[in-house]
């Protein structure tokens, strides 16, 4: 197999060599935590957040730091890490520049569209040494998202709910309402100024979406959560769906896994209205 070197630049546009002998990692970022043992690195992996909780039995075993947004900062420097991998979303900049102080490499990561992660997948195993790993999950990738965009998904209009009290929802420039848009999904509102906007769920929003999805996370919506939103807000039942937000959400190696959810949640739906079609 041929390789491809990417140019070893992370999202701040920071140059990172590849490294000459084993790394001590922590990551800060749960969807990163996994991709680095689905490269081969749990070995070098030696920190996580509380958040991290994938592969369950392997990173059980990992001391943790602290959570996304702050940690402590004694414990992280025992662990002596060499690298300590971020996300502009998750972690705050402060907590990067703090870390710039005592850790030698600190690796920021920001995927906005799924698409994001075959250079994430080089990014990683490029500075790790894990480039055949790496590669190999491109190539799945790659394969789920060809099958995803094979149907000819029927637009549909809706409101992505992550937060209650208040509801908060997503903008089309998140990874989340980019994901949803590989199955022609058009998330609500159409227009915000803030990533995660705080909504007000009046009767013309509700109007305008075709579905309305609740997510496991970051707050855990349950099938009741929906009954009491239907009722208070005199809302179909029909157009309620839970979803599982590590699907849309996370990126790493189980966005593979999220790409087949969303073709499989959303062919359901379509289903229900009996229109679908298949590029053949």
């Amino acid at each position: 197999m041929e390789l491809k070197r990417e140019t070893l630049a992370d999202a701040l546009g920071v140059q990172h060599a590849p490294v000459a002998a084993p790394a001590r990692i922590v990551s800060l970022v749960p969807s990163i935590t996994e991709l680095l043992f689905a490269l081969g690195l749990g070995d070098q992996v030696v920190g996580r957040t509380h958040y991290c909780i994938h592969p369950a039995a392997a990173v059980a075993a990992l001391p943790s730091v602290g959570g996304t947004k702050k940690i402590r900062h004694s414990r992280l420097r025992a662990l002596q890490p060499t690298h300590v991998i971020l996300n502009i979303d998750e972690n705050p900049k402060l907590l990067a520049e703090q870390l710039a102080e005592y850790v030698p490499q600190v690796i920021v990561t920001h995927p906005l569209t799924p698409e994001d992660n075959v250079p994430l997948y080089r990014l990683l195993g490029g500075i790790f040494n894990r480039e055949v790993e790496a590669e190999a999950l491109v190539a799945e990738f790659e394969r789920a998202l060809m099958l995803l965009r094979r149907a000819a998904w029927p637009k549909r209009r809706v409101l992505y709910l992550i937060w209650r009290k208040p509801w908060m929802g997503v903008s089309r420039d998140t990874y989340i309402a980019r994901m949803l848009a590989l199955v022609g999904w058009e998330t609500l509102p159409t227009e915000s100024e803030a990533r995660y906007p705080v909504l007000e769920p009046d009767k013309a929003l509700l109007d305008a979406a075709d579905l309305i999805l609740f997510s496991s996370e970051p707050y855990r919506f349950q099938l009741t959560d929906l009954e009491t939103f239907a009722r208070d807000y005199d809302c179909p039942l029909e157009k309620l769906r839970l979803i599982d937000g590590e699907m849309t959400s996370w990126y790493g190696s189980r966005a593979i896994q999220g790409l087949r959810y969303m073709e499989q949640f959303a062919r359901e739906i379509a289903e229900l209205v009996g229109y679908l079609s298949d590029a053949r």
